[in-house]
């Protein structure tokens, strides 16, 4: 399947979404079950099922799954978002984040796109199909693959720590630092940046620009070989 074009307004779609992971659906799994994660859903991103009941962004809409029936309605600010879930918002809901993300106003129109949303969960689902293929040849294996809500992306993590060859593998939509969505290797020890490889400065590690994935033949094939190049520079044999 050939990945769809950036959209346009990616950017603030991108950032809205990922106000209503971090804000509404990441804090609904942390209060019942004490863990934070998020899966690529349907049309974008949302939680495991939290007792049989699924709460998820699915393009421009909000979706809640519950054994007696399916709600939905279009997002529009994070005040509706919230009532809609009818869940409680709370700013510090996790004390440990590095890098907390600034609220918007509860009454802020969120202007979701439906065509860039949906493009986010192109991004995660074709993580997780790279994670998935990545974990077939990957020594060792990986940790499990969840949308974390403080960086908005989805990631594992392999390699051995003992040695300094643990990092976090994983796809962003973007962010601060990155307009367009990339898939990244983050090293958790010290890398050698006389290693070509080891190409993005804003964190400490290698991106792959989207972009550079698009064009060729087979893109989960292409991020799965990223991966590994970036494993093996941390885990000689």
């Amino acid at each position: 399947m050939t990945p769809p074009p950036i959209p346009p307004d990616l950017v603030s779609t991108r950032d809205a979404l990922h106000q209503i992971a971090y804000f509404v659906l990441a804090p609904a799994r942390f209060r019942r079950t004490g863990r934070m994660g998020l899966v690529p859903t349907r049309g974008g991103f949302g939680t495991p099922s939290l007792d049989g009941r699924t709460l998820r962004v699915d393009g421009d809409q909000l979706v809640d799954e519950r054994p007696e029936g399916v709600a939905s309605v279009r997002i529009t600010t994070m005040g509706d978002a919230v009532s809609f879930f009818d869940e409680p918002y709370v700013v510090d809901w996790f004390d440990d984040f590095g890098d907390k993300l600034p609220p918007y106003p509860l009454d802020r129109d969120l202007g979701v796109s439906v065509d860039a949303a949906r493009f986010v969960g192109e991004i995660f689902a074709l993580g997780a199909r790279a994670i998935e293929g990545f974990a077939a040849v990957v020594p060792g294996g990986i940790t499990e693959t969840w949308i974390w809500p403080e960086h908005f992306d989805i990631a594992t993590e392999a390699g051995d720590e003992m040695t300094g060859g643990k990092a976090s593998f994983g796809a962003s939509p973007g962010d601060h630092a990155h307009d367009e969505p990339y898939f990244y290797v983050s090293a958790w020890g010290e890398i050698d940046r006389a290693e070509t490889f080891w190409n993005d400065e804003a964190f400490n590690g290698a991106s792959l620009a989207y972009r550079d994935v698009m064009v060729v033949d087979d893109p989960v094939g292409r991020v799965v070989d990223f991966f590994m190049e970036g494993f093996r520079l941390l885990n000689p044999a």
